[in-house]
């Protein structure tokens, strides 16, 4: 909630949504999948942002790889949130997702569940890799996004069937042709951020994997062809409209802060004055632990300290 502040709040950071009217009116009413792409450091905390406008950031969920699991604040958070965690590795990873989803088939609140199906960042070797990858397998190559891994989307889909009514498809883009990040949000820099959103009943969708593979690959080609009506038209297709920020994130971050900081700035006052080396070294150890912390946060976002997954094959072949 504190990172969708920042972004909201802090940043000023504009999003528009570009639908249609009939799509508007059922966000926040329903159990979804959301397939978001994955090009940019704070892709996921766009996400965030729509389901805050929409009333379901308490309920949206996410498939996230396991090493969030172990970084401050946002790691802890989620483990108590019922956010389902792989190693990225299908033959290690189906029991746990599996049961993992089967926990939210009987969801109380509406809720979102967030898949990157690429599995990692966009970069231009691991898409070089994944279009060798997509041209061996006989399928159309894709010039903005890499291959989706299909297992994590049938797997959901076949788990949750029955539970969620519908799969948005999310399109994201900068205006500008900005590259934001994380440290540019906590900066206070302004981006635009452009979503395009389609709905796919959950009954279009096959019953059968192999054919819910398919689907999921023509989505992702529907998908490259929206990037490059973006990049020639600066705008993608349908109705613009642009979700009111609603002021939850900004009175919680308040409250705390008058909560939190008050005692803080006394407790800090009270270490520099007793004259105590040994009380002030273990303070300024602790505020380093807590800087460490903060920037461990903001490094699993950036793209070129990204992860190795996706480039497996590319160092076997050199």
């Amino acid at each position: 909630m504190k990172l969708v502040m920042l972004l909201e709040w802090w940043s000023g950071t504009e999003c528009t949504l570009f639908t249609d009217q009939a799509t508007i009116d059922q966000l926040g009413k329903e159990h979804v999948v959301i397939i978001l792409n994955h090009n940019f450091e704070i892709d996921f905390l766009c996400g965030w942002t729509m389901c805050e406008r929409f009333g379901v950031l308490g309920s949206s969920k996410v498939l996230a790889k396991k090493e969030l699991l172990y970084v401050p604040l946002i790691g802890w958070t989620w483990y108590f949130l019922e956010i389902v965690f792989c190693k990225r590795k299908w033959e290690e990873d189906r029991e746990t997702v599996v049961e993992g989803l089967k926990c939210l088939s009987d969801y109380p609140e509406y809720m979102w569940f967030l898949l990157y199906c690429e599995g990692t960042r966009f970069t231009e070797t691991k898409h070089r890799v994944s279009m060798e990858v997509a041209a061996a397998k006989g399928l159309p190559p894709l010039k903005y996004h890499l291959l989706p891994r299909t297992k994590g989307f049938t797997t959901a889909v076949q788990c949750l069937r029955g539970t969620v009514t519908a799969v948005y498809d999310v399109t994201l883009n900068f205006r500008g042709n900005k590259t934001p990040s994380l440290l540019g949000i906590l900066y206070g820099k302004k981006y635009e951020a452009d979503m395009c959103v389609r709905r796919f009943p959950v009954e279009d969708i096959p019953l059968d994997e192999k054919e819910a593979t398919q689907w999921l690959h023509k989505l992702y080609q529907e998908k490259d062809a929206l990037q490059e009506q973006y990049n020639q038209k600066g705008v993608f297709p349908g109705q613009q409209f642009k979700p009111a920020r609603r002021p939850w994130t900004l009175l919680n971050f308040l409250f705390w802060a008058t909560v939190l900081l008050s005692p803080l700035f006394s407790f800090v006052l009270g270490v520099f004055a007793s004259g105590s080396p040994l009380l002030i070294l273990t303070f300024l150890g602790f505020v380093g632990a807590a800087s460490f912390g903060v920037r461990r946060l903001i490094g699993v976002t950036e793209i070129e300290k990204g992860s190795n997954y996706g480039n497996q094959e590319f160092k076997k072949k050199e």
